[in-house]
């Protein structure tokens, strides 16, 4: 209803206002005017709608099936193997465990980065400091030819000296109190060679290191680094033959409040570790 300057009279003189006009259903003497709906239009409609769907769950399916998912690694503009979206690929990642470690990896490009990201695990670990643990990880993830070798570049960088100069004992045992914190969390992997008998992959990982506690002189530090390793397709397995390790790539540190001792000694003993798959 409207009250605007659109009314009249009635026989009274007096003003009324204009009222909203409502259409009735078609009676005797009144006519629609619509043209009657045409059956044929109404099919072709519907199939066109058919059909615009159709061509887009294609171009869907299409465009899913370029996206490099395959076990391959993808690649890239040079020609290497690249890096592939870490999405669920159902398959399994090993077999079972070795001396605590995944073991028995596929013999495909997923199988390599899977085995590598868990190597750079297990070689960021506490177990590395202690002599014993140490030399039982090298010699479960090293092939047979290269095991002496890696021992001997290992021992050097975990040397006693090295120990001390953290805080540990030479076993790598804290001081009373105290809580050691060494561990590797792989971000991503990028598989830059492979065939089906070796492989390189660099590993990007950000690391935790330091002693937790109240009387601590090295408290827990946030880290980040490359380790790229060399494998070979040993015994049914991927093994490595060598390690290089690199610093970053670095974010920026963002605006985090950092936690205080007892909370960082308390999550490195209540948080466990993954299993990792490419």
């Amino acid at each position: 209803m409207s009250y605007g300057g659109d009314g009249y009279d009635d026989e009274r003189g007096r003003g009324v206002p204009s009222q909203t006009r409502t259409r009735l259903p078609e009676q005797d003497g009144f006519t629609d005017r619509r043209p009657a709906a045409s059956p044929g239009r109404s099919v072709v409609t519907i199939v066109g709608i058919v059909l615009i769907l159709i061509a887009a769950i294609v171009f869907a399916n299409r465009a899913d099936d370029s996206s490099g998912g395959g076990n391959n690694g993808g690649s890239g503009d040079d020609g290497r193997p690249g890096a592939n979206p870490t999405a669920p690929s159902g398959e399994q990642p090993v077999d079972g465990f070795t001396n605590g470690i995944p073991s028995g990896y596929p013999q495909t490009a997923q199988g390599a980065e899977s085995a590598a990201t868990n190597y750079a695990v297990a070689l960021g670990g506490e177990g590395m400091f202690n002599a014993q643990q140490r030399e039982l990880i090298v010699t479960t993830i090293s092939a047979s030819d290269n095991t002496a070798d890696l021992l001997q570049a290992f021992n050097a960088d975990y040397s006693p000296a090295f120990n001390e100069r953290v805080g540990i004992d030479a076993d790598g045992n804290a001081p009373d109190g105290l809580t050691f914190v060494s561990r590797a969390t792989p971000i991503g992997s990028y598989l830059t060679t492979y065939t089906d008998t070796t492989a390189e992959v660099a590993v990007w990982c950000s690391g935790l290191f330091g002693l937790a506690g109240s009387e601590s002189l090295t408290p827990v530090r946030s880290s980040w680094f490359t380790i790229t390793f060399s494998l070979v397709w040993e015994d049914g397995d991927w093994k490595v033959t060598g390690t290089t390790q690199t610093e970053g790539p670095t974010p920026v540190p963002g605006d985090n409040r950092a936690s205080g001792a007892d909370e960082i000694a308390e999550a490195v003993e209540e948080y466990g570790g993954f299993t990792y798959a490419r």
